[in-house]
């Protein structure tokens, strides 16, 4: 398995807000580990809320007090306990500065193993499937416009253009205890597994990043041209993308 990942702050942002993490060698008790945050809030809350929450979380796991005890059936409930703990943290921290309040991030985080895929989720940074045949998005936005679209009202074209898509309902930093989305899914037929911040997503549409995504080229320049690709088309956002090739 090989994986790469690489966040950038677009064309039009003064900063970037994502953090990502890679690790694509055992970690903790995790023999790999991924994460996508997406922060948001003023100044430089939405950076502090994401990298904040991507350490708390990888300290968290590293530092598991019972990381022999740990085996694959057990991965979803770390991942979503790790969650858990940075949401607290974020929470915490605002509630102490108060330059810090509001701040929020979304999360995504996955561990390949055992022939299937583990992901916890909070927000609407995305998880992706790619197959020969097909690109799945695997996680639910949690958005005005993800509902939306889950329940028919608007179709995935219009989401894109809405004037509430930004609109996000569940984030880390808003409240805690929150609830997490957790999934365990086989591998099956995917060869590459997508972690990406909406930056990506709003840019592209599915065919163009399977398109790239499943293209020549080692997983460190795919990544790189997915985030160029996204860029030469306005760069509004953020971006940040981790591709994990499973099966190249």
């Amino acid at each position: 398995m090989y994986a790469a990942g690489l966040t950038d702050k677009g064309k039009t942002r003064e900063q970037n807000q994502d953090t990502i993490f890679v690790a694509s060698e055992p970690f903790g008790p995790f023999p790999n580990l991924f994460i996508v945050a997406d922060g948001m809030g003023g100044h430089n809350a939405g950076e502090v809320a994401s990298v904040e929450a991507v350490t708390h979380m990888t300290d968290y796991i590293r530092s598991f007090d019972v990381a022999e005890f740990v085996q694959p059936d057990n991965y979803l409930d770390l991942l979503v306990t790790a969650v858990q703990k940075a949401n607290s943290k974020i929470c915490q921290m605002a509630k102490e500065d108060s330059k810090l309040d509001g701040m929020g991030t979304t999360l995504t985080a996955c561990v390949v193993a055992d022939e299937k895929m583990f992901f916890a989720h909070v927000g609407d940074s995305r998880a992706y499937a790619i197959t020969p045949e097909s690109i799945t998005q695997l996680t639910a936005d949690h958005s005005y416009v993800g509902q939306m679209v889950q329940t028919g009202q608007i179709s995935k074209e219009e989401a894109l253009t809405h004037p509430q898509r930004n609109v996000i309902t569940r984030v880390l930093g808003v409240q805690s205890p929150f609830e997490v989305d957790g999934l365990v899914l086989p591998i099956n037929e995917t060869v590459t597994i997508l972690l990406c911040s909406d930056g990506l997503t709003n840019m592209l549409e599915d065919s163009k990043i399977k398109e790239i995504a499943e293209g020549v080229g080692f997983v460190e320049h795919r990544a790189r041209f997915l985030v160029e690709e996204a860029n030469s088309r306005g760069g509004h956002d953020n971006i940040s993308t981790i591709l994990i090739d499973i099966k190249r």
